[in-house]
């Protein structure tokens, strides 16, 4: 029997899984997918927005995967410092595959940019999806005014969040002390910023049309900053999603306001140099206007602008982050690797493998992930009769509860499911997600 560790459970580590046990080169095969958190999904779980349903329905083909017979979930289960050793690791299991994603947010290094008020983009979408770890107050709703950086689809997500009202959000998942919040909010005005053109911006066309519709929120993007945008002077060099992007911004330049609750101003050509400062407190972003420089690029003018919020969200990227025991390419933030074998001094290191983010760094969509985590396993078969002649733990779960951890496995995760089934129903909602690590490791321990 091969036996395989894969650390992560979101979509690059259910599909290294899922080629594993559906391959016939290696019959005998048994994953154990280990997360440091009681609840599988990754990304999907807490990083899709609670709004875009049929993302988050992406967990049904996920789950199917899980329920394998040949697969077990092992949550609350932490690799690295504070846990499992990656030489530990290689002790209970002949091959490890790290998906641990990239789970540090890229910061803008502009002065004011840790002023209370300024925070990550990161930390906003895990306070309202949920995440244990996320902090559970501080942000500003308040104020009339948000500011978001960045044009990419995590920037849309936010301020499509900021934007909605309540009553949109109350069918979701989003825990009730952030629908509290938000229903609160006093942010009328949410500002996305970008430093480049509308060609040069991140977002999917999908995304876009999102945010053009919501209900209660027009959105308005200059005309001026449009009039800027000159990459693609022959229509024919415009690849199609920028041709459909720009069609839609296009659009919405041409609107005028319609007097609903809440305003999106789209902006482009704007670069931010630093978060203002008023009481202490994050009060606006000075922005500098750009030009397209004519190599790709955007070059400063010597123009500045202010924009007044009391809430700052930067969303301009991800970065992985080392995992202690494992090399790690600190320029890149991947874990070097050559088609999924991690390099330890520039030569594979026998059973250590990468997929997803941390394997490529964070780009693709999670349909990505899947020819990420199929390559990788290719490169672990081909090392299979030599991994396998390794002896290893006989029972990796006993080894880790006699070591003091407590796994949660499936049927742990379903009781969670069943909890926040029941307190959604005490709220009159759907199911609403726990978002405390206490609540999650009682509600698992009720499968005992």
């Amino acid at each position: 029997m091969l036996r395989v560790a894969v650390v992560g459970s979101g979509p690059s580590g259910v599909y290294a899984a899922q080629s594993l046990v559906q391959q016939s080169a290696v019959p005998d095969v048994r994953v154990h997918i280990l997360d440091r958190l009681p609840c599988p999904y990754g990304l999907v779980r807490y990083g899709v927005a609670p709004d875009h349903e049929k993302i988050k329905s992406l967990q049904n083909n996920l789950r199917s995967v899980l329920e394998d017979d040949r697969i077990d979930f092992l949550g609350n289960i932490e690799v690295g410092a504070h846990g499992l050793t990656p030489a530990r690791l290689l002790e209970l299991y002949h091959a490890v595959v790290y998906c641990v994603g990239a789970a540090r947010d890229r910061r803008l290094g502009i002065p004011g940019e840790d002023l209370p008020g300024s925070h990550s983009a990161t930390d906003f979408v895990s306070w309202y999806s949920a995440h244990p770890d996320a902090v559970t107050g501080g942000f500003p709703l308040g104020g009339p005014s948000a500011v978001v950086i960045g044009v990419g689809n995590v920037a849309v997500d936010v301020a499509r969040i900021l934007a909605r009202g309540a009553d949109e959000l109350r069918p979701t998942d989003v825990p009730e002390p952030a629908l509290e919040a938000l229903e609160a909010s006093g942010v009328r005005e949410v500002h996305m910023v970008g430093r480049r053109g509308p060609s040069g911006a991140k977002f999917t066309t999908k995304e876009l049309r999102e945010l053009g519709a919501l209900p209660g929120a027009d959105v308005l993007v200059e005309p001026a900053d449009l009039a800027l945008e000159t990459a693609y002077a022959d229509p024919e060099a415009v690849p199609a999603v920028v041709r459909r992007n720009l069609a839609v911004v296009r659009e919405w330049a041409a609107r005028r306001p319609t007097g609903r609750a809440r305003r999106i101003h789209v902006r482009f050509f704007l670069r931010p140099v630093e978060v203002l400062e008023r009481g202490g407190r994050a009060a606006g972003v000075r922005f500098e206007r750009t030009a397209p420089d004519g190599r790709g690029g955007v070059r400063g003018t010597g123009a500045y602008e202010d924009i007044e919020a009391q809430l700052v969200l930067r969303a301009v990227g991800y970065r992985g982050v080392p995992t202690e025991g494992l090399p790690f390419d600190a320029d890149r933030g991947i874990v070097p690797n050559a088609a999924g074998r991690v390099l330890r001094g520039g030569v594979p290191s026998p059973g250590e493998y990468v997929a997803g983010w941390i394997k490529r760094g964070p780009t693709g969509v999670i349909g990505t992930n899947r020819p990420c985590a199929k390559e990788t396993v290719t490169s672990l078969l081909e090392d299979a009769a030599r991994l396998a002649a390794r002896p290893v733990a006989a029972d990796p779960v006993a080894e880790l509860r006699a070591a003091g951890h407590r796994p949660v496995a499936w049927p742990g995760w379903l009781a969670i499911e069943s909890a926040e089934e029941a307190l959604g129903r005490t709220l009159g909602r759907r199911s609403v997600k726990i978002a405390d690590w206490q609540g999650l490791l009682t509600a698992a321990d009720g499968a005992d």
